[in-house]
This record gives structure tokens, C-alpha cells and sequence, in this order.
């Protein structure tokens, strides 16, 4: 046996029985050939994904972790996976960082760098990362216990790469009576020199505070008076106006049901925070919502952006619980929203409005641009120039008097169209004709959201990749998030207007490259 043959045994040795351990690396698909895989979504390399946990970002790497079940591609005991990122498009997925354990499941939460070492957890001058989440005891939801959800934290020394969890968990136990008691977001407050954590307590917000993560007091509540809807995965955090730096506080809400398109969808709130208590702006606590699509749940943001960058950086899980454990993909479910920047206006006539925009991260994987001039769109339904690898970037500018839309086709004969309709002022994502929709009734269908901008001008960007759909319209004021299933990527894209080039300012496009 030669000293390479002996090279590869030994190799493949080490590799069968790394596999058994429970920290196996699990390579990540890359330009994966895979149906309905997208290119520049984050996915698992395999098996069931949802919420996205603990965002932070230390040492030049943006760290996800989110819901995971390695055993299955169904919902199951909850783990939190874990991958990195420079850039927040190309990531690294890494080892499982937090397991079962008898204090029950790892439901959703947050992390936060402990600069200060508040907690006692640092060493060497190094400030630890601390993960904050929810145990939920199974064993206690079983014997039909109304107290089985509780917070816990972990420590971690080496970048997120291994896990303590603190010896006398939980940190925050349940009153005794909210079976929904969950999904922690912890922010350092300057004012009041406090952590402090949002959590979801069934149908509100409860708040917290604690000088170090360890020993947390009640602060007060904040929920709509006769809303029975299940409240998840808040946050909470302050944003400056644009324009004027005038500071506000957004407080973002899951909702597992009364979504605009039905089904789960993320919503928020602007006030103020005082350390103790968050106030709405409108005295009848007015809920917008972040993403008018059937597929954007569960959006949070990164907690320690540095303040030289000072963007407030979000994302979110691409799906729905009304049928996210059946949609037809093989050896992974789910995939992650690209990322988004969010920002506050006032508007002219006095509200204001959160902002959703894509990352400009995500811009340098345009592969190329194609600016189309208005003048040569001679008919109302124009082929744009665009190749077949089923990844696209369209910004559009049009007149708001005018119906306008693309309608995107695979040789399969799937359509999938999203545009806006005058009439009704109002955008669509229409995907009744998209592809595979019998594994749940009421997925074939169109979407819609209102046009929110008082400009007689609007403006809409897409981005595709594979099978999902992100709709960013005028400015970041409107977004719409669609997954759908077609047989053939969509390849062709067509402009349909009312009246050809009249109706519109300008159109640019982009082909996008691989993230590899």
C-alpha cells in the first residue's frame, strides 16, 4: 500500500467517524443544481430551518443562527444552527452551536457582545459573546403545564464557535401561567446603563431590564387592547429620521395569524423608550406592516453594528407556517430573506414610516448591467434582454396613472407576475400560475400591498433568484416577499405596459452572479 493509499484510508477513517459526532461540519450548497434552491439566499446545506437567532455581529463576521432541526425536514426539537459571514450574501455554515438539553428545546433568541463584561463571563480582557433564548420543556407542555417556556443565556469565548450555557439557567422564569413566554431580544441601553429584553408573552410584549444579563427585573408591558393574535419574535430598537436625526424607537412584532395575504407575517410599531416603557406614536397603537408578502416572518435585526456603519440590518425567514413543513423542496426547507437596511422618513403629511431597503452588500454581485433605453419598448409587451440562469435585479420608474407589470415564464409554462394596477393603487406579486401549489389550498394566489408614496412618479426594484420573489417598491416604502415552486427556472421576463415607453422614466437591469 502506498503512502497515498494509506493517506485516503486514514481520511476516510477520520471522516466516518467525525459523522457520528454531533458537531459534524455540514458542507454548504453553492451554486447548487437543486431545484428551487436559491443562489444568494442563505439555506441550510440540509434538513428544516425557520427563525433566524441570535444576529450579532463581532470581529468582521456577521454570525446567523437560527431554528434548526438536523434530523428531519419537518418541524422537531430545536437547535440553533449557525454560519458566518463578511458580507452577509456568502456564508459559512458551521457546527450546531446550541443542543437540547433537560431544560427542554432552543427556541428563538438573540446574542450580544458583552463589552463592558457585565455578566462575568469575559477573560482576558476579551468581552464574551452571550446568547439569550428560550428553553421550552416538552416534558412540561406534555403534562399540560402552563410554564414550560422560560429564558436562559449561554456564553461563548471563541467566536461563537462553542457554547457554555450558565450554570443556573433559566435567567428568566416563566410567571406561571403564559404558555407563549418566548423569542428574548436583549439591546444594551446607554441611557439607563441597562440590558434590556423584548420578549413575546402570548398576545403583547413584556420588558425587562438587568445590569448583566443574569438578574433581570419587570419593566412593563405593551400590546393592542382585544388583539387575540399570537405575538412572536420581537424587536426593539432606536432609528434616527432621515433628514432631520430626530429619534425614534421601532418595536417589531411577528404575527402568527392576520397577516394582509394571510397566514404569519412581521409588523411594527414607532414610539418612544424611556427604559422602562415603550409608547406608540399613535395614541390608537396603529400596526404597520414590514412586508406585505405571504413570506417574511420572524424579522429581526444585527445587534452590534459598529457605529461607523450605524445601519440598522435585518432579516428575515423566507416563509410561512400555513404551509412552510410542506412546500416541495427534497433534502432542505426554508430559506432566509435577503437581507434588508431598515430607516425611518416623515412623511409630508406628518407619519412616519419604516424603510425596508435590500443591502448594498448585495450589489456587488451584479454580473452586469443593461440600461433599456424607454424609446426602444415598442409594443405593450416587451421581452427584456435578459439571459436564462433565472437570477435578476429590474429597477423600474414609471407613471403612477398606468397599469404596469413583468410577467416572468419557464419553458414549463409556469408564470409568475408582479407589477401595479392603477386603478386600485395597489402592488401583486400573482403567483396562481407559478408552479406546484396542490400541497397547500390557497397557495396559488395574488398577493397585493397599497402604494404607499405621494409621488405621481413611483418606482419598483425585483429581485429573483430561482423561486423567490422580493418586491421593493418606492424606495423601501412597500415590500412584498413570494416564494413559489415552478417546473423550469423562470427564464423570460416581460415588460407589459398600457401604453409602451410612455409610461416609463427608466429601466435598468442586472444579471446576478453566483455568491461563490
Amino acid at each position: 500500500m502506498t503512502n497515498r493509499h494509506i493517506f485516503i484510508y486514514i481520511l476516510f477513517i477520520w471522516t466516518f467517524y467525525s459523522c457520528k459526532n454531533e458537531n459534524i461540519y455540514r458542507v454548504p450548497v453553492t451554486g447548487s443544481k437543486e431545484q428551487h434552491r436559491p443562489e444568494f439566499h442563505f439555506t441550510p446545506d440540509s434538513m428544516w430551518m425557520n427563525d433566524p437567532n441570535g444576529m450579532v455581529y463581532f470581529d468582521g463576521e456577521y454570525h446567523l443562527f437560527y431554528q434548526y432541526f438536523p434530523d428531519s425536514i419537518v418541524w422537531g426539537p430545536m437547535h440553533w444552527g449557525h454560519a458566518v459571514s463578511k458580507d452577509m450574501i456568502r456564508w459559512q455554515q458551521l457546527p450546531i452551536a446550541l443542543y437540547p438539553d433537560s431544560l427542554g428545546y432552543i427556541f428563538s433568541g438573540s446574542a450580544v457582545i458583552d463589552w463592558k463584561n457585565t455578566s462575568g463571563f469575559g477573560k482576558d480582557g476579551s468581552p464574551p459573546m452571550v446568547a439569550i433564548f428560550t428553553h421550552h420543556n416538552i416534558a412540561g407542555e406534555k403534562a399540560g403545564r402552563s410554564d414550560f417556556q422560560y429564558q436562559s443565556i449561554a456564553y461563548s469565548l471563541d467566536k461563537g464557535r462553542s457554547w457554555t450555557k450558565y450554570a443556573d439557567n433559566p435567567v428568566v422564569p416563566n410567571p406561571g401561567n403564559i404558555k407563549d413566554f418566548r423569542d428574548p431580544k436583549v439591546i444594551w441601553h446607554e441611557d439607563s446603563h441597562k440590558w434590556i429584553m423584548v420578549l413575546a408573552a402570548r398576545d403583547k410584549v413584556k420588558l425587562y431590564s438587568s445590569p448583566d444579563l443574569k438578574k433581570w427585573s419587570f419593566e412593563s408591558d405593551f400590546g393592542i387592547k382585544n388583539d387575540a393574535r399570537l405575538w412572536e419574535c420581537p424587536d426593539l430598537f432606536p432609528l434616527k429620521v432621515e433628514g432631520n436625526e430626530e429619534p425614534k424607537w421601532v418595536l417589531i412584532v411577528s404575527m402568527q395569524s392576520g397577516a394582509p395575504n394571510k397566514g404569519t407575517g412581521t409588523s411594527y410599531f414607532i414610539g418612544y423608550f424611556d427604559g422602562h416603557t415603550f409608547t406608540c406614536l399613535d395614541q390608537k397603537k396603529s400596526q404597520h406592516w414590514l412586508d406585505y408578502g405571504t413570506d417574511n416572518y420572524a424579522m429581526v435585526s444585527w445587534s452590534d453594528i459598529p457605529s461607523s456603519d450605524g445601519r440598522r440590518l435585518a432579516l428575515g425567514w423566507m416563509s410561512n407556517w400555513l404551509y412552510a413543513q410542506k412546500v416541495p423542496t427534497g433534502s432542505w426547507r426554508s430559506a432566509m430573506t435577503l437581507p434588508r437596511e431598515l430607516s425611518i422618513i416623515k412623511t409630508e403629511t406628518g407619519k412616519y414610516l419604516l424603510k425596508s431597503n435590500i443591502i448594498r452588500e448585495f450589489y456587488s454581485y451584479r454580473k452586469d448591467t443593461i440600461i433599456i433605453n424607454p424609446s426602444s419598448i415598442s409594443s405593450d409587451q416587451y421581452r427584456l434582454p435578459l439571459d436564462q440562469n433565472g437570477l435578476y435585479e429590474i429597477n423600474i420608474s414609471f407613471a403612477r396613472s398606468e397599469d404596469l407589470s413583468f410577467l416572468l415564464t419557464s419553458e414549463h409554462g409556469d408564470t409568475l407576475q408582479v407589477g401595479y394596477e392603477a386603478k386600485t393603487d395597489i402592488w401583486f406579486i400573482d403567483r396562481s400560475k407559478a408552479g406546484k401549489s396542490d400541497f397547500f389550498e390557497g397557495f396559488a394566489a395574488k398577493h397585493s400591498a397599497p402604494c404607499i408614496s405621494e409621488s405621481d412618479t413611483i418606482s419598483m426594484q425585483i429581485i429573483l433568484d430561482k423561486a423567490s420573489l422580493e418586491l421593493i417598491a418606492d424606495g423601501g416604502l412597500t415590500t412584498m416577499t413570494d416564494i413559489f415552486f415552478p417546473g423550469r427556472d423562470m427564464t423570460q421576463v416581460f415588460l407589459i405596459t398600457q401604453k409602451g415607453s410612455k409610461s416609463v422614466s427608466d429601466i435598468v437591469t442586472h444579471h446576478i452572479r453566483h455568491p461563490e
